[in-house]
């Protein structure tokens, strides 16, 4: 599993309280960047960056090929609406994908799509990224350790 690594996600949308988005990206050299802009309450952006280890990019990029989401195609996939879109670009050796959909509900609204199979892999992928993501950056910058 070794070249180039890149990967970005972003979900969010514009509304009464402006554009309100969470994105994180992990850069080649193990950069993760993190952003989560919520104007609720008058909330502010919260930007994080840390770098992570070898490791959690091997294991980040063995989490991707097993997804096999590098195989799909979005162009059955439900299209960015006023509710929303997600983003999720990859760059993994000399492959490079770049999938935009809408935001996604739960389930019911992957099964359905044009391409129910497709879509759950991504959805799934996705689950996993945020669980990850939010637990490094959780862990890197937690005030009071437990």
């Amino acid at each position: 599993m070794s070249g180039e690594f890149y990967l970005r996600y972003y979900v969010g949308h514009k509304g009464k309280f402006g554009h309100e988005f969470l994105e994180f990206e992990f850069r080649p050299d193990g950069k993760l960047r993190y952003a989560n802009n919520s104007n609720y309450k008058n909330d502010v952006m919260i930007r994080k960056e840390a770098y992570v280890h070898k490791a959690v990019v091997e294991e980040l990029k063995r989490v991707v090929e097993d997804s096999e989401v590098m195989k799909e195609d979005d162009n059955l996939w439900p299209q960015p609406d006023r509710i929303g879109r997600q983003e999720l670009e990859i760059v993994m050796g000399d492959e490079h994908i770049s999938f935009t959909t809408s935001k996604i509900g739960s389930l019911i609204d992957v099964n359905n799509s044009r391409d129910a199979e497709g879509l759950r892999t991504f959805y799934y992928l996705v689950q996993d990224l945020k669980c990850l993501v939010f637990s490094l950056i959780g862990l890197h910058f937690k005030i009071k350790p437990i």
